[in-house]
Formats: C-alpha cells, structure tokens, sequence
C-alpha cells in the first residue's frame, strides 16, 4: 500500500475518533473498520490494518482509550477535547443573544464551532434562535468594523469615521453635520448586547477621555498611516464607570438603596462585589462608588424608583429631582 493511501487512512480514522466518539461513545474495531469504508470508498483496510492504524495514531500522540465490556469485547474512543461542554456554551450562548448578528450568520458560526467537539456533545448544543430583526441590517458593515477596528487597535494606527444616530424616521443621520473623528483606538468590547471602541478623541483633552462609539453608529471608518503611542489607562475601571457606555465626567457619588434582596443583587451586579456598600439606617444600604455622570447613570438610577435616593453629589441630585418633576407634570397633562 503507498504512502499516501497510508496516510489518507490515518487521516480518515483520526476525523472518525474526533467526530464519532467521546466520553460516552465508543466505538469497537467492526465499526471503525466500517466507517472507514464508508469514508474512503473502495478502503480495503480489515480490523488488523485498523489496528495498525490506532497504535500509529498513539505513537504521534493522539490519545486512543480502550476499553472492555463485561465480555471481553474491546472499545476504543478519543476524549481529549480543545473545549468542555461549559466552555463551548460560553462560546455559544454569547453569539446566540447577539441582536445585531443576523440568524444566517449565527448559523455558521455555531456550526463552526460544533466542530471543536464531537457530533455527540455537538448535538447538545442549542441551535440559533431568532432575535429580534430590526437592527440586523447593519451585520455586514458592523463586521466590516471589528475587522477594520481590531487590525487598528494592534498595529497602533489612528482611524477616522463618521458618527450618527436613526432619527423617527428610521433615517440614518450623522452628527456635527458630518464632522470626521479622528480617534486613537484602544479596545473593543461588548456591552449591553452592542460593540463598543474605547478610543481617545484627540479633539479633547486628557479628562475627557477616553471616550466610547458604538459600532453601528459609525461610518466611513478608515484606518490611517498614523501611529500612536498608547497612553496607560484603566480600562476596566473606565468600562465599570460607564453606566450603559454612556460618556461623562467621572465623579464619586453616593445612593441610598432600600434593603431588599433583588436591589442589592441589582447593584453588586452592576458594581461588582467589591462595590463600596455598607449598612444603613432603618432597612437601607448606601452605595459610594465612581461613575461618570451621564444618561445613563441618571436612566439607571431612575430605573430603581422610590428604592433609591442620590444623597451626593448636588448636582446630580438636582438633576433628578428635575426630571422627576417633569415625569410628574408629563402624567398631570
């Protein structure tokens, strides 16, 4: 037999381990040596050249288990595997609730991933569900973004875009009548169910930035010749002070949360378990922490209702007394 139907043979029987067996499937040298023909048609390969075959393949380091049952009859499966089932899921789960990738596209990337395991544990694996379709339209263009913007953020090259918004009628408009932004990129992450840029606006000044852009917002993203250095900067802290990735001036303030369970899951959620939370007076906690103080940070206070009251700073205390009155004169029209 030539070399090269050797190795086609070995490759065949090595895709055969990888997508049939596992930790809870075997397969015994009758079904190996039927499965091969089934993978290389005309295969004239017998038990005793499968045989061959399995301690070829354990020589190079492809780890085969053998096994017995009660009588006697041996089984053989390949278990080392790139991922866990939890780890898979965790590679799944996050594509799956993705809003802005269209269901086409989480088609193909699940199917790309089930074949990091075998067909067994690849079956157990949820298949896409259709989300909400409004804001798939943009896919290929956001796609095009993290591409682009991923090159970027590694070789250290400045980019510019356009930035916008969809107005009420469902119209794309670009702010500052088109104005270029010209941004230093320092990540991409994914938050509330969008991709961000963490870039520095070299517009602004030192304590205005870092700033944060929305993928689907841009336009016109072009990467330049322009290298930077890269400043040292928190990013996990600015990401955790950047309540809905809304931008702002960043400042200690202080809450006060009514002492209910699912509030204070609300906001160990959102500040982590190391927040600054300490017990209060008469069934209340107080909350100091750093945020920027934006629309977000207002929307994600006014969220909790009756349940939490801003004791510092003024300003911010102002504002949403302001904007509760206004809630209340809205309902008194």
């Amino acid at each position: 037999m030539s070399d090269v139907k050797a190795g086609l043979r070995l490759l065949a029987l090595k895709d055969i381990f990888l997508r049939d067996t596992g930790e809870n499937s075997e397969l015994s040298i009758k079904e190996l040596v039927e499965k091969l023909q089934i993978a290389i048609p005309g295969c004239t390969a017998d038990s005793k050249a499968v045989k061959r075959y399995i301690n070829t393949l354990r020589d190079s380091g492809f780890d085969i288990i053998e096994n017995r049952d009660k009588y006697g009859k041996k089984y053989y499966s390949h278990q080392v595997r790139l991922f866990e089932t939890y780890q898979l899921r965790l590679l799944v789960d996050p594509i799956l609730s993705a809003r802005f990738i269209t269901t086409e596209e989480k088609k193909n990337i699940i199917n790309n991933v089930k074949k990091l395991t075998s067909e067994n544990t690849a079956k157990t694996l949820p298949d896409p569900i259709v989300y909400q379709q409004s804001i798939n339209h943009d896919y290929q263009r956001i796609k095009n973004h993290i591409d682009e913007i991923h090159h970027a953020i590694y070789d250290r090259k400045m980019i510019t875009f356009q930035y916008g918004d969809v107005d009420i009628s469902k119209d794309f408009k670009l702010r500052h009548e088109g104005e270029i932004y010209h941004i230093k990129p320092y990540a991409l992450i994914w938050e509330s169910n969008f991709y961000y840029l963490i870039g520095e606006d070299i517009k602004y000044s030192d304590e205005k930035n870092p700033r944060n852009y929305r993928l689907d917002r841009m336009r016109n993203v072009t990467i330049t010749d322009k290298s930077f250095t890269r400043k040292q900067l928190d990013l996990s802290s600015h990401v955790q002070n950047s309540i809905h990735m809304f931008g702002g001036q960043d400042e200690w303030i202080t809450l006060k949360f009514s002492l209910k369970q699912d509030v204070l899951n609300g906001v160990i959620d959102k500040f982590g378990i190391d927040a600054d939370i300490r017990k209060g007076e008469s069934e209340t906690f107080i909350l100091k922490v750093k945020a920027k103080l934006s629309k977000g940070l207002k929307g994600w206070i006014m969220g909790w209702g009756s349940q939490v009251k801003v004791l510092s700073p003024v300003s911010l205390v102002n504002d949403i007394k302001a904007e509760t009155h206004k809630m209340i004169e809205a309902y008194n029209k």
